[in-house]
């Protein structure tokens, strides 16, 4: 059985090179500034006007520490107003939004899918055998089987068919279990064979690769996520100031002593009545597991993370989405319930989908298995007649571009700057729609100016802005290549519709050995 990928594999040795490489999402404040106005003369004012204004200006020492106190209220508002404030923009009575969620159920699968427009931008599907191979999130009560101090890891029994391998680095231990104190106590000195140990999967098992663990659990809500027995604090950089002040009142409040808590980026105008409630049936939870976890005395799950369709509205769903339709009449009703529990303002944007009255498929109608077939192909085109070979190998994935039909117009250089231009834009799409992952080395046409190389890098880089999954990109080298990297979270969208051949075993090509008898 091979060991997942070490914490320190495809890190960059220099800190400062990892941190250019990172591609930045877009933040709140990343527009541009408004222009600074000249202040317009004053007219001449009465006297007693001038001193009225002069004395409320006046004793407001520490302004901004006023403003954060005094002004707390026009910040947060009423539960009332935070509600209609998430609420979303409308227009003729129905949601407007820029992403759609389309969810189909077929027997003995579940597939979702994520619309940008009418563009198809993620896929996933989930089956019932993937316990086995989509166990991200779960946690369980683990044996260790045996621990590797050259590699600083042990295997874990954890009940699936491969056992699990936990990394030094996510070992949680209380410093008086361990017998030989050290300032950094080995692996071994913390883990011992046969131990019983509580374990949450970070990673789900990929081809040979058995799953990667943690010890330190989190369990995700709707508005916030319980780092239990940890000091774990934090809000989403992602919500602006104003909103990170007053949650941060909130969870003053409400934040429970002995556990961690992280506030999503969905907790934007939410109120402290549904953090609080989103809390208390989190530690609930936690107190579920705990429970277990104390009768069991063999590798048991302990939680499973809900249906794929729940797990995605959960981390997904915002009021950037204009809708989720279901064809499935309990899938329907189940994610219906769980949205008007915590977003009764959203709960108008489940749609149930009938077939039978619409006369197509929801795929068929949305055009997503149109999509789907050709990001199963290798050959992607371009606008311009430009196309993608995307190849995958075992240690990492190969895109090769090319101007293919695309002739130009004025001269070479123009032709080549434009073909990459929308290559850049279609490889971002192309990485998340296929869920590639891992080491990714583009081919793009060779460009003289040095310019144009930049900006074709820098359209790429706001392409992958819009990425969830965290990414690491390069500088373009002489010879045209771009050296990234992008977070591997499952096997890709090919694995999904494909095995293996055969006859060739995944070559690609079959052997005539008759030149060697």
């Amino acid at each position: 059985m091979e060991l997942p990928d070490p914490p320190r594999e495809g890190k960059m040795v220099s800190p400062q090179a990892a941190s250019d490489a990172l591609v930045r999402k877009p933040q709140i404040g990343d527009t541009r500034p408004a222009p600074v106005m000249a202040p317009k003369p004053e007219a001449a004012k009465p006297a007693a006007e001038k001193s009225k204004s002069k004395s409320r200006r006046g004793g407001r020492r520490g302004g901004r520490n006023r403003r954060r106190t005094g002004g707390s209220e026009a910040v947060a508002g009423s539960d009332a107003e935070l509600i209609e404030r998430r609420r979303g923009k409308e227009r003729n009575g129905k949601a407007v939004g820029r992403y759609m969620m389309c969810v189909q159920v077929r027997e003995g699968f579940t597939q979702v899918a994520m619309l940008e427009g009418r563009s198809l931008i993620e896929h996933y599907v989930s089956r019932p055998a993937d316990d086995e191979t989509q166990i991200h999130g779960n946690i369980y009560l683990g044996r260790v089987q045996n621990v590797l101090p050259g590699m600083e890891a042990a295997f874990v029994d954890i009940g699936t068919q491969k056992n699990a391998v936990l990394y030094r680095g996510d070992v949680q231990f209380d410093k008086d279990d361990v017998v030989e104190q050290g300032p950094d106590p080995r692996i071994e000195q913390v883990l011992k064979s046969r131990q019983l140990i509580l374990c949450q999967v970070t990673k789900n098992p990929i081809g040979a690769k058995g799953g990667r663990l943690t010890q330190e659990v989190s369990l995700p809500g709707r508005f916030v996520v319980l780092i239990p027995d940890s000091r774990t604090y934090g809000i989403s950089k992602r919500l602006p100031e104003g909103e990170r002040r007053r949650l941060r009142g909130i969870l003053d409040r409400i934040k429970p002593e002995e556990h961690g808590i992280i506030v999503r980026t969905a907790a934007e105008n939410a109120t402290e009545h549904e953090l609080t409630t989103d809390l208390t049936r989190l530690l609930e939870q936690w107190a579920t597991i705990r429970e277990a976890a104390t009768k069991a005395n063999s590798p048991t799950l302990l939680y499973r993370e809900p249906p794929l369709a729940v797990r995605v509205i959960r981390e997904e769903f915002s009021s950037d989405y204009r809708g989720i339709i279901i064809d499935d009449r309990a899938l329907y009703t189940e994610v219906r319930d769980y949205i008007q529990a915590f977003n009764p303002e959203f709960a108008d944007r489940v749609e149930y989908y009938d077939q039978s009255t619409e006369g197509l498929a929801l795929f068929e109608q949305y055009r997503v298995h149109e999509q789907l077939r050709k990001a199963l192909d290798k050959k992607v085109w371009l606008p311009s007649g430009g196309s993608l070979i995307i190849e995958h190998t075992e240690a990492l994935t190969v895109i090769d571009v090319n101007t293919g039909k695309n002739v130009g117009k004025s001269n070479l250089e123009e032709t080549v700057f434009h073909n990459n231009l929308e290559a850049a834009d279609e490889i971002a799409r192309q990485l998340r729609l296929r869920d590639i992952g891992g080491i990714i080395v583009i081919d793009f046409i060779d460009m003289e100016v040095r310019e144009n190389r930049r900006r074709v890098l820098e359209a790429f880089k706001d392409a992958l802005a819009r990425d969830k999954t965290r990414t690491q990109v390069f500088e373009i080298s002489e010879l045209g290549l771009v050296e990234m990297t992008r977070k591997r979270i499952g096997e890709g969208l090919l694995t999904n519709f494909a095995d293996p051949c055969v006859v060739c075993e995944g070559r690609g090509v079959t052997l005539d050995l008759s030149m060697l008898d």
